[in-house]
C-alpha cells in the first residue's frame, strides 16, 4: 500500500550515503518515491553501485554529489548543484561523521578539526545553506546523533562532545527556523559494530546494557528518519533514540 503522504518527487539529499547507515536511508527514502542526492567523500566505488541500483529501479532517481565536508567555502556549491539536478531541495539528512577514539593527553588539533568539522560544523554550514531551499520547499533537516551524546563513551572525547553539540544544534535550529523548516535527530544505539573492529568482551558488556537484549538495524535508523520526513508533520525540535533501551540507563 502506498502511504498517503509519500515522498514522490521530492529530493533528500543525504551526506555519507555511499555506506552503512546512509546507505540504508537513501534506500529507504527512495523507495518511498525521493530522489536521492547521493553525497560521498572518499566512496566513490559504493556511491556509484549505490545511484546505479537506484536509477535501475527509477530512472535519474539518484545522483553523485563529491564534496569534502570540512570545506566549508564548498557547502553553498553542493546545495546549489543538488537544487539544480530536480529544482529543489526538501530534505537534508545530515548523516557524515568521523568515529575514532581521543584519549585525553592525546588529542591533537587535526582530531579536533576532523571531529567537530565532520560531527557539528559541517551539518550547522550545511544546514544554513541549505535555509533558502528548504524554506520553500517547507522541509526538513534529520541529523544523526548518538547515544553518546548524552552517556560518554570512554576515550570519544572529542567525538561525544561534538555529538553532545549536535544534539543543542538540533534543538537550537528547530526553534529558529520554525514554522517553515522542521529539524528532528535520529539516536542510535548499536546499530553496526565499528570498521575498525571490537573485541568479543566489549561486545557483550555493550548488549548486556541494552534491554532488547540485540543490536539494530540500520533499516531500524531509516525508518525512523522516515517517519520523521514523511509523517511527522507535527513534529520539530525532537530526539528519538533507537537503541534498544540502552539510553535508559546502563
Amino acid at each position: 500500500m502506498t502511504a498517503p503522504n509519500n515522498l514522490n518527487g521530492k529530493v533528500a539529499l543525504i551526506t555519507g550515503a555511499a555506506r552503512r547507515i546512509g546507505a540504508a536511508i537513501a534506500t529507504t527514502l527512495h523507495r518511498d518515491g525521493a530522489n536521492i542526492a547521493v553525497h560521498y567523500r572518499k566512496s566513490s566505488a559504493d556511491a556509484e553501485a549505490l545511484a546505479a541500483r537506484l536509477n535501475a529501479e527509477r530512472p535519474d532517481s539518484a545522483a553523485l554529489f563529491q564534496t569534502d565536508l570540512n570545506d566549508t567555502d564548498a557547502l553553498p556549491v553542493l546545495v546549489e548543484k543538488v537544487v539544480a539536478w530536480h529544482g529543489t531541495l526538501d530534505v537534508l539528512v545530515n548523516n557524515a561523521s568521523s568515529f575514532y577514539p581521543t584519549p585525553p593527553g592525546e588529542i591533537t588539533q587535526a582530531h579536533w578539526d576532523d571531529l567537530v568539522g565532520s560531527n557539528l560544523k559541517a551539518p550547522l554550514f550545511l544546514s544554513q545553506a541549505a535555509l533558502p531551499a528548504l524554506r520553500e520547499a517547507r522541509g526538513a533537516i534529520i541529523n544523526l546523533i548518538d547515544v553518546h551524546a548524552q552517556r560518554p563513551l570512554r576515550n570519544h572525547t572529542v567525538y561525544g562532545s561534538a555529538k553532545a553539540g549536535l544534539a543543542m544544534l538540533t534543538r537550537s535550529l528547530a526553534k529558529d527556523l520554525a514554522p517553515d523548516v522542521r529539524v528532528n535527530g535520529v539516536s542510535p544505539g548499536a546499530i553496526l559494530w565499528p570498521e575498525s573492529g571490537m573485541d568479543d568482551a566489549t561486545r557483550e558488556t555493550i548488549l548486556k546494557q541494552i534491554p532488547l537484549a540485540r543490536p539494530g538495524q540500520p533499516e531500524d535508523i531509516a525508518g525512523c528518519v522516515l517517519y520523521l520526513v514523511r509523517d511527522a508533520t507535527y513534529v520539530t525540535g525532537q530526539i528519538i533514540a533507537v537503541d534498544g533501551g540502552r539510553s535508559i540507563g546502563w
